[in-house]
């Protein structure tokens, strides 16, 4: 299917702006007067606060008002990001307090200090004194979960968030297992990471000459931010305005509320003045949000000749000290592990979420899918070479079927390309080849391909609720005004939805503007920027405003041009007679009249609202060739290819940003990322850029990226996710490398130098 601006590499709306350095991100819009909070953070991972001094800091000079416990007490509130539900049981999680005597991590938030300037504020926070109770802390969800644990939140019995369990198949899940001719059973381990997004958590607020409470504030939620903050201060939601600027980053990190109640609460306390918070970096990492530690039990039952019979999954995810997201991230790990391949007679998932003294972790990029891939992908290589099977043909033997119906979302499976990335990629790495040159190595340096394999969902249906809104209004000269409530936070949707509109409308991309902005009180409602949706959710919104649009347009020329409308056509910004081919009038001819014919004028404009019943999946794999120096435990990436099916693209070259982006932090995860928490004091060790090592330049290879594009029929112009899937499949593709080239399993992550060298002297490889 041919379209005139989808599927092209547009230039992003936002480029200009954020190379030249005119975009506004929160910190640029300072005001006058602004105050700055400063937070005093608890020594300890788990206990009570029983003394607090704040007397040395009130004293300051420059210091406005200093906040304790004492003063916000029965305000708590849910932090993530969910849309709201009409079912009270479904509801996210209310135990985050503004501040706390009950400290449950290291670093738990205690006091707030506001003052004239950030240094005073600073300064301040540091002549606070405190004294604890300490209680014992857990830094393991196994630990947590034992009868006998000290509740971390009083009342949460075995301090367990969350736990499900799905069993489904055609026969009792034993009996499959004894039906089979083996039965693997394996432990898999991924540590908590972190998001690093070049800007920090920021908020700052005030309250405006008509007593409305303003939220300026870097987040991918900002319609859901306006929600809790009404709810937790008891305000009509009008009275609560949230502004968005550009966005330096989130990934997740900010599909929670973690500064914007408390920054509320100061600019309450001090008669409505400005306050900011803006978190350092290492605050950032070590108190806001990470990816969920987690440990996946594994068991597959086999025929001889590789087909499954029978699956188990038992998961436990480490939620930190607060509930975030709640069991939701690990119960969609539930969701996920049948969506990719298929047992013949059963299969079941338990899932555990549970309270440790650990950062808190939340929403990140691909939602908990990377580590439950990493457990399947690394189980079925170690499965294949057990049965001395091509770990290849054993992923195709077991494949879910094209046409299948998602056993709990029961969405059928409309498109389906997997088999074509498989294709892809294994002539992409010469896999028979490889296979064949890097048996039986020796030596200290070995080589070795792998291979994993993916599936993503667009969005959060039948789960959550799925809407979104767009308004459209077209100018004088025929020009294209959107605004969206889908919030841009650097993935390019703002790009994207302007091709939609153009696409949809017949006027070329150029014609189109968007505002990079997101206000609660000018923008249509859109639940926010998470799950892959936008494209697909909010890009149906998009083009129902923009078809209605083209349809007033046309309506408006037929009666000008004393034309039939079904002759009529708008391409290239121009009003075309069908019937043979000729332009007509330039399509701002027909707009002008709009505003200014006295008999019928008429602004042409569009305001919709958009629900989506519907949840594609999208699919991909990625295959790698690595070097491993088994002496020095260092992997070095030779080749490394995703390739996704994501339905149509509809922009080439953000779809190749969005890939590189995701493999890079793939990388990461596979390579090198790890929280580190001190198991004396529960401390966090490594929560700032010289210990925590992200993948740098000189870490990076190149990345390449490759697509299947198959038309999904349910979709705005034919596409699904591709946000978060590129960042799922690199790590145990590179971890089925290591096993090709070593013969040694290894069921952990990060795979760096020093737990490679200890795996490997452990095998008796060194």
């Amino acid at each position: 299917m041919e379209f005139k601006t989808v599927g092209k590499g547009e230039k992003r709306k936002d480029a200009v702006a954020k190379v030249t350095g005119k975009a506004k991100y929160t910190a640029d819009l300072d005001m006058r007067g602004m105050l700055y909070g400063k937070i005093f953070r608890s020594t300890i991972a788990h206990g009570r606060v029983v003394s607090l001094d704040i007397s040395e800091a009130e004293a300051m000079e420059g210091v406005v008002k200093v906040i304790t416990p004492e003063d916000v007490k029965g305000y708590i509130f849910p932090t993530s990001g969910h849309p709201f539900s009409m079912d009270p049981s479904q509801r996210d999680i209310a135990d985050r307090p503004l501040l706390t005597d009950r400290v449950r991590l290291y670093g738990d938030e205690i006091a707030a200090v506001i003052a004239e300037d950030e240094l005073t504020a600073s300064k301040a926070v540091k002549k606070i004194k405190a004294e604890y109770e300490q209680l014992p802390f857990y830094l393991d969800p196994e630990e947590a979960i034992k009868d006998g644990a000290v509740e971390i939140h009083e009342g949460v019995k075995n301090n367990i968030v969350g736990h499900n369990k799905i069993v489904f198949g055609y026969i009792d899940l034993d009996e499959a297992f004894n039906k089979s001719d083996y039965v693997f059973e394996e432990v898999f381990e991924t540590p908590p990471v972190q998001h690093c997004q070049m800007e920090n958590q920021i908020t700052y607020a005030y309250i405006d000459g008509n007593e409305k409470i303003v939220v300026v504030t870097s987040t991918q939620i900002p319609h859901i931010v306006r929600r809790i903050l009404a709810n937790r201060f008891n305000l009509p939601y009008g009275k609560v305005r949230v502004i968005k600027p550009f966005v330096g980053g989130g990934f997740g990190n900010k599909q929670d509320l973690c500064l914007e109640p408390l920054t509320v609460f100061m600019t309450m306390a001090v008669g409505g003045r400005p306050v900011m918070l803006n978190l350092t970096r290492e605050e950032c990492i070590a108190y806001t949000r990470t990816r969920h530690g987690m440990r996946h039990y594994i068991k597959t039952g086999v025929r001889s000749d590789g087909r499954i019979l029978a699956r188990q999954l038992r998961s436990y995810g480490t939620s930190g000290a607060y509930a975030s997201h709640g069991h939701s991230i690990v119960g969609k790990q539930g969701s996920n592990f049948s969506r990719t391949y298929s047992a013949e007679l059963s299969s079941s998932f338990e899932g555990f979420t549970v309270y440790t003294n650990m950062s808190t972790a939340g929403a990140m990029r691909a939602y908990g899918i990377p580590q439950v891939t990493f457990a399947v992908e690394s189980h079925h290589d170690n499965i294949a070479e057990a049965l001395s099977m091509d770990p290849v043909a054993f992923r195709e033997m077991n494949l879910i079927k094209e046409g299948s119906v998602d056993p709990l979302g029961h969405v059928s499976l409309k498109s389906y390309g997997l088999k074509e990335c498989i294709k892809k990629g294994k002539k992409y790495i010469q896999w028979d080849k490889k296979r064949e040159l890097y048996k039986n190595q020796t030596g200290y340096k070995r080589r070795g391909i792998g291979m994993a394999c993916f599936s993503y969902a667009t969005g959060v249906w039948p789960h959550l609720l799925e809407i979104s809104g767009a308004r459209i209004v077209v100018d004088q000269d025929g020009s294209v005004q959107l605004q969206v409530g889908a919030t841009e936070i650097g993935q390019g949707s703002d790009t994207i939805f302007c091709q939609i509109a153009a696409e949809a409308i017949g006027v070329p991309y150029e014609m189109v503007d968007i505002e990079p902005f997101t206000d609660t009180d000018l923008s249509p409602f859109d639940t926010g920027a998470y799950a892959s949706r936008q494209s697909y959710v909010s890009g149906h919104a998009v083009k129902k405003a923009a078809l209605e649009v083209r349809g007033k347009i046309l309506k408006r020329a037929g009666k000008a041009l004393n034309t039939d409308v079904s002759d009529l056509d708008i391409v290239d910004g121009n009003i075309v007679k069908v019937s043979d081919s000729s332009v007509l009038v330039p399509v701002g001819d027909i707009t002008l009249s709009s505003y200014y014919d006295k008999e019928t004028a008429a602004p042409i404009v569009s305001d919709v609202s958009n629900r989506i019943n519907n949840n594609p999946l999208s699919f991909g794999v990625t295959v790698a060739e690595i070097e491993v120096d088994i002496k020095t435990g260092k992997i070095e990436i030779l080749d490394i290819c995703n390739i996704h099916d994501s339905g149509k693209i509809l922009n080439i070259v953000t779809a190749e940003g969005q890939v590189h982006g995701g493999m890079s932090m793939s990388l990461g995860l596979a390579l090198s990322e790890v929280m580190l928490y001190d198991p004396e004091t529960g401390k966090h060790l490594n929560n700032n850029f010289l210990d925590y090592k992200i993948p740098t330049i000189m870490d990076t290879p190149e990345l390449k990226a490759d697509f299947v594009e198959i038309y999904e029929e349910t979709a705005p112009y034919g596409n699904k996710a591709l946000g978060e899937p590129p960042t799922v499949a690199p790590a145990p593709a590179i971890r089925n490398a290591v096993l090709n080239a070593t013969g040694i399993r290894v069921n952990f992550l990060p795979m760096n130098p020093q737990n490679l060298f200890n795996a490997f002297k452990e095998a008796g490889l060194i």
